[in-house]
């Protein structure tokens, strides 16, 4: 008898949706009165994973926890205006994660403006004069085979930080993005889908969602064209070039993006591999096939948070980008700009 209740919830769980049982996720792997964890195995919550996912929860009508993320967000929020990792460093990617998710409710909570304000000034102060994003350190882009994730996924700081100059309307934040996407756009490499870890298709897909919301979507198609040229017919694109294990992330961030510039069947298809592999708890490994390097055992928040964007653009235009990024173009007319 003891074993019902347990069968009951399973059973329970096998009778949602893959998006409601990935939002069960959610709230199963959120520590009591903080935020979300970033790996299932990890006892303490997220602040960057927890951050980018506040948006992708209120568009999908979890506005109460929501609403509960971003207080805590608030509460760990540094006096510099950073909010540190789970390692207590103050990484410039982590807080433009939490960015995401102050504008989400920004709205309907308008005291969070002056930790947004605080959280982008600490980013633009990671601007140094050539345009490059800096960070106080590396030692959590370590890869298992002792290379390092791509810099060139710091390109996702600049998005949250280009809305939150639109909506709050400060020149310099808008300026700083400029400034530091024409460093980026510089590199001759920057949309080369390399055969190497460090640019698997998780920050290869950082790196083409923010090109596509920064403006560039001629940049963003053609990197996309070099992953739709390994799309099989399931849906999976490999992790990069040259393997056949795929990251479960990556694939969400692409199918993103081809929804993002209305290149729906590509997506659709995606998404579907994504309903097929997904656990039953509602997570995803970081990683499936034989081979796998990255988290292949391990349930991942920011696979969850990037399928349920998914799920969010599939059911909008073919290209209107994810509820935050939605509300940010709405306001983005508002007044002129003031610091």
């Amino acid at each position: 008898m003891a074993l019902l209740p347990d069968l009951v919830a399973r059973w329970r769980l096998r009778a949602k949706t893959p998006a409601e049982k990935a939002v069960q996720w959610v709230r199963d792997h959120r520590v009591p009165g903080a935020g979300v964890k970033g790996r299932a195995s990890l006892p303490m919550a997220s602040p960057e994973v927890t951050g980018y996912l506040i948006p992708s929860l209120y568009g999908l009508g979890e506005r109460g926890l929501a609403r509960e993320l971003v207080q805590w967000e608030v509460s760990v929020q540094r006096p510099d205006g950073a909010i540190p990792a789970v390692d207590g460093v103050p990484y410039t990617f982590d807080t433009a994660q939490v960015v995401r998710g102050f504008l989400a409710l920004l709205n309907e909570l308008p005291e969070l403006e002056g930790p947004l304000r605080r959280a982008c000034d600490f980013i633009v102060s990671q601007i140094a004069p050539d345009g490059t994003i800096l960070t106080p350190s590396l030692d959590m882009w370590q890869l298992s085979d002792g290379s390092v994730l791509s810099d060139y996924g710091h390109l996702y700081v600049l998005p949250p930080l280009l809305n939150a100059g639109r909506r709050l309307g400060v020149s310099r934040y808008m300026t700083a993005v400029e400034h530091a996407l024409d460093a980026f756009v510089r590199k001759p490499d920057l949309v080369v889908f390399k055969a190497e870890l460090a640019t698997l298709s998780h920050y290869f897909g950082y790196m083409m969602e923010a090109l596509a919301d920064l403006g560039r979507t001629d940049l963003a198609r053609e990197g996309l064209a070099q992953a739709a040229a390994l799309q099989r017919s399931d849906g999976a694109i490999p992790a990069y070039p040259g393997v056949d294990w795929v990251c479960a992330p990556g694939v969400a961030q692409l199918a993103l993006t081809w929804y993002k510039l209305g290149e729906r069947e590509r997506a659709d298809r995606a998404v579907a591999y994504l309903e097929r592999v997904q656990n039953p708890s509602g997570g995803f490994f970081g990683s499936y096939g034989r081979g796998a390097l990255y988290f292949p055992r391990e349930e991942l928040g920011w696979a969850v948070k990037f399928f349920l964007d998914c799920v969010l653009l599939r059911n909008l235009a073919p290209a209107a980008g994810d509820a935050a990024d939605h509300l940010d173009r709405r306001d983005a007319a508002r007044g002129a700009p003031r610091d």
